[in-house]
């Protein structure tokens, strides 16, 4: 059956419904009470109804209805009789009346559909509201002085209806309880005596347009993707599971809720599209701070929901995943929320702590290292040839993605490159990171094969990067890396560590998957540092290097903005700083590492147990961490010794010596500084470090820039004294002459 052809049988039923209704109303009309008005002509498209492609028909002949009086009440009953069978004959549609089908999925007894019909009769057909105001004892005149006469009240329908019943009153019956009506109850006025009429959303839906509600509409947002997501293995496993918990409640009164436990937001989203899918449902989503305004909005959208989710095929996605267990209020109203029946329901969150009992929980993650490797083979076999696998380590290794977004870092998007031949066995030589600064990427390929397919890599790699950037505005500063290997200067055995960090960042991926070791560890499979040093030795200026070998960004965390005198927000801070790394486009460096990261004391009070618990927190936080973590400081000592156990490696910056001062006294001013007659061996005498030695000769170059001429041995001697004071060192001037 057609649309058109549905609404043409849903508008039969209305007439017909509408024709038994007056007759019934006309019973009780009083004999001399005037006839009502004329109905409106009904539009092209159906009295009730519109057409998706509206037909022109010619306009029914308008007559007035005739006077109550003129028929008597033998010949009332006749029609009334008439339209009755009428309306049963038109409630034989298949799909059935709009109004059959409200009765059948809300419960709905006879009686209360036709208090329902009875309501909306006011919308449907003009001339009712005079037949009202005439049954319930009023005339015309009293009508405009009194407008809530031309509304139908329960006293009213129980007088006219069949099959009445005072339960149809309750405030647990579908009439009230899904708000398909509103009372307009004002004053010491009885129940029986107020004003009722159809909620809109209804009137729509019984006329033959099912809409969303508007104020539902506003809060649950519709989840609208252009095909099914795809899924991993893992993650196909988990939506199966759901959809076995569903079928197997699927007879029961109530479809119990579905609880999506993991981090990661993404996957678990997902998954709700994949099983929404399978039930033919339209998936919509509501965040966590919508819901927490107050019981009242709670209530008032659970309603309206519970009664959409029974008119329209749909499914809600509640995003809870910052839902903190400690805010009891939030718990409350989230359980109350999920408490009430919503139909399909998930609830996304990171773990069951305070909703145990209100569903079941299915745990969803990102695809497993090994599925994520075999997306990215097959998405880069076209395209890198034999450097696909060592590519596929690599980027596997690194980062931590669904598919979908494994699929459009992939994607060719450099010009030039829907010709690119396959890549050559050399191609695989190279690394992805050039160890030179990060740069923007290329808009289209080199001539070389060795070239186009580095490019490739990097560009793949720099798409991977913007996609798991974490957002950490709050708790970190982004730091543009630009120095290199070269900029650093350092003993042979920390340049050898740092060179080892590097290498296992790259080869992860083949040891804890290919090897094993992911299969016998379960922690600890991040790599954590600690830079250990004098200030101004180069611990930050490493971690630059090592971001930019890596090709990753690099954040400073903002210890003011993590560490908070409220007990449990530090703990909070640190989690949201983790999880937003976790995906592995980043690297966390903690400068001063020895203010958050100190040494367990002996509980004496309160605030000793609430220190010590934040010290615990990042202990097992660290350990759990799969990225790269660099703690810095120049205490090593104040430490906590826990976490000596949880580092990979410990890279000493011992105070440079004069070789390698006078080295750092060569790359201290920039190739394009104006400079001449410079004594580095001389300079090198002075026990500075390299901090100091930068900061002389950016003071050197201002002076020079001041006195527009080169920087000259004088002024590097002047800008030498100038620092030597302000860290309070002894200066002798007969180094100075």
């Amino acid at each position: 059956m057609t649309a058109d052809t549905w609404l043409d049988g849903n508008n039969a039923y209305l007439t017909a419904s509408l024709a038994w209704l007056r007759a019934k109303l006309r019973l009780l009309a009083p004999p001399d009470a005037e006839a009502p008005s004329a109905p409106t002509p009904p539009p092209s498209g159906g009295m009730f109804g519109w057409r998706r492609h509206p037909k022109p028909q010619p306009a029914p002949p308008t007559r007035a209805a005739p006077a109550v009086a003129a028929l008597p009440k033998p010949d009332i009953d006749r029609e009334a009789a008439e339209a009755a069978a009428a309306r049963q004959a038109a409630a034989k549609l298949d799909p059935p009346p709009a109004l059959i089908l409200l009765e059948r999925r809300l419960g709905l007894s006879s009686f209360e559909r036709d208090t329902l019909l009875m309501c909306a009769a006011a919308e449907l057909d003009t001339a009712m509201p005079t037949l009202f105001a005439q049954v319930r004892g009023g005339t015309p005149a009293r009508a405009a002085v009194n407008p809530a006469l031309g509304f139908p009240t329960f006293a009213l329908a129980l007088q006219t209806l069949d099959e009445p019943s005072w339960d149809a009153l309750s405030p647990h019956r579908p009439l009230r309880y899904a708000r398909l009506l509103e009372v307009n109850q004002s004053g010491a006025t009885p129940l029986t005596a107020s004003p009722i009429r159809a909620d809109e959303r209804i009137v729509n839906y019984i006329k033959g347009l099912n809409v969303l509600d508007e104020r539902v509409a506003n809060l649950a947002a519709p989840v609208r993707d252009a095909a099914a997501p795809t899924l991993a293995a893992s993650q196909q496993a988990a939506a199966n599971q759901v959809l076995r918990l569903l079928r197997t409640a699927a007879d029961t009164a109530q479809i119990p809720p579905v609880h999506l436990l993991g981090s990661d937001s993404a996957s678990k989203a997902a998954v709700a599209r994949q099983v929404a899918t399978a039930l033919n449902r339209r998936l919509h989503k509501i965040d966590l701070e919508a819901i927490t305004s107050g019981k009242a909005e709670i209530d008032q959208f659970a309603t309206l929901w519970s009664r959409e989710a029974v008119l329209l095929p749909l499914a809600l996605y509640i995003d809870a995943d910052e839902l903190d267990p400690a805010n009891v209020a939030t718990v409350q109203l989230l359980q109350r929320l999920v408490g009430r029946g919503l139909g399909l329901l998930f609830v996304a969150l990171r773990e069951a702590q305070g909703m145990r009992g209100l569903g079941a929980g299915v745990e969803v993650e990102r695809p497993t290292p090994q599925e994520q490797h075999e997306a990215w083979t097959t998405a880069l076999a076209s395209r890198l040839g034999d450097a696909t696998g060592q590519a596929a380590d690599w980027l596997a290794g690194q980062f931590d993605l669904n598919l979908p977004d494994i699929a459009q870092a992939a994607a060719p998007q450099l010009q030039s490159e829907a010709a690119l031949p396959a890549a050559g066995p050399s191609a695989s030589e190279s690394t992805p990171a050039t160890g030179t600064p990060l740069t923007e990427p290329p808009t289209e390929l080199p001539p070389d094969p060795k070239a186009q397919a580095q490019a490739i890599r990097d560009h793949i790699w720099d798409a991977c990067r913007a996609m798991t950037r974490p957002r950490l505005d709050a708790l970190a500063e982004r730091l543009t890396p630009k120095a290199t290997w070269d900029d650093l200067v350092v003993s042979d055995e920390a340049q050898s560590l740092l060179r080892q960090i590097a290498d296992q960042v790259r080869a992860r991926y083949v040891v804890y998957e290919t090897w094993g070791y992911a299969r016998k560890m379960s922690r600890g499979l991040g790599i954590s540092v600690l830079f250990s040093g004098e200030s101004g030795t180069g611990k930050t200026m490493a971690a630059e290097v090592l971001a930019n070998e890596l090709r990753l960004d690099l954040f400073r965390i903002d210890l003011s903005a993590v560490v908070s005198k409220y007990i449990g927000e530090t703990e909070k801070n640190l989690r949201r700083l983790f999880d937003a790394a976790e995906r592995g486009g980043a690297i966390l460096l903690f400068d001063e590492a020895d203010a958050l990261f100190g040494k367990r004391s002996e509980v004496k009070d309160s605030h000793d147990r609430y220190a010590n618990i934040e010290i615990n927190y990042l202990l097992q936080r660290m350990e759990a961490f799969s990225g790269l973590a660099i703690l810095a400081s120049n205490m090593k000592s104040a430490l906590d010794s826990a976490f000596m156990r949880r580092l990979r490696f410990i890279v000493t910056f011992p105070f440079p010596g004069a070789a390698e001062r006078k080295r750092i006294w060569s790359q201290a001013l920039p190739k394009e500084t104006p400079q001449t007659d410079l004594d580095f061996d001389r300079l090198a005498r002075f026990s500075l470090s390299g901090g100091n030695i930068h900061s002389i000769a950016l003071n050197a170059s201002f002076l020079a820039a001041r006195r527009a001429g080169p920087v000259t041995m004088p002024l590097l001697m002047s800008a030498t004294r100038s620092e030597l004071r302000k860290l309070d060192k002894p200066v002798n001037e007969a180094e100075f002459r």
